[in-house]
């Protein structure tokens, strides 16, 4: 389902093999982003969970040994076989763009949606944010990870905060370099996407790296103390039942 929409697909077609032999240990992964995603989610156990973005598969193996029901999809055939391998049979796995409608998955029938690090790649959210509150049943969760705004606007010295421009950096990986690009944002577009699309948001997380951080790459740690990377929020579909 790739498409003129879908930026970085080759580059994820070529980093799939070293998202599933590095991602497990990866500083930024394991270390920063992954403690304070999980710490948005509700109990798992029993509920529906889709994994929206789901590279080489390690939020779906962590969700399915909490005991949840996971659906994965990503736009990467190449992710789709490692998150495959990773988990074997035990979740749907599914390659689909989240530029386009998710019309296999049923209204109201998803508990939770998980999105790591996967929306920058979309340059309109209007479709995915109706699409992820069209499956989600009534104060379902949506729970994310972004790039910071402040962290691109800055880092790739950009002159106007205010637009949504595409932006490209190269990353190393154990064979190569790899040029990926993806989108920025301001703040406001991020925030009044998920409310638009009618949900309520009831928590924003700009969090610190754990100590293991530290302990691996005490320079980026000291710098991701002071200046935030990646922007973490919690969502619900409607309003809260005791609202």
């Amino acid at each position: 389902m790739h498409n003129e929409k879908s930026i970085s697909f080759d580059s994820y077609e070529k980093m799939a093999e070293y998202y599933f032999e590095f991602v497990d240990t990866k500083p930024f992964n394991a270390y920063y982003e992954r403690p304070a995603t999980i710490s948005l989610l509700p109990c798992v156990k029993g509920k529906k969970v889709l994994d929206a973005g789901c590279a080489a598969g390690w939020y779906s193996k962590w969700l399915i040994e909490q005991g949840a029901e996971v659906t994965a999809l990503d736009f990467s055939p190449n992710m789709i076989e490692m998150t495959k391998k990773r988990v074997g049979n035990k979740a749907d796995v599914v390659r689909a763009d989240l530029n386009e409608p998710l019309n296999f998955i049923a209204d109201r029938s998803i508990d939770i949606v998980l999105s790591s690090l996967t929306l920058h790649y979309l340059k309109d959210w209007n479709i995915v944010m109706t699409e992820f509150g069209r499956i989600l049943k009534h104060s379902g969760f949506l729970v994310f990870s972004v790039h910071h705004p402040f962290m691109d606007f800055i880092y790739f010295n950009r002159e106007n905060y205010f637009l949504t421009e595409l932006l490209e950096d190269e990353w190393e990986t154990n064979k190569e370099k790899v040029k990926v690009q993806f989108y920025r944002r301001p703040l406001c577009k991020i925030i009044s996407s998920v409310i638009e699309a009618g949900f309520t948001i009831d928590k924003l997380i700009e969090p610190m790296p754990t100590e293991k951080f530290k302990e691996l790459q005490p320079k980026i740690y000291k710098k991701l103390t002071k200046n935030p990377h990646f922007l973490f929020l919690r969502a619900r579909r409607g309003l809260p039942d005791w609202a």
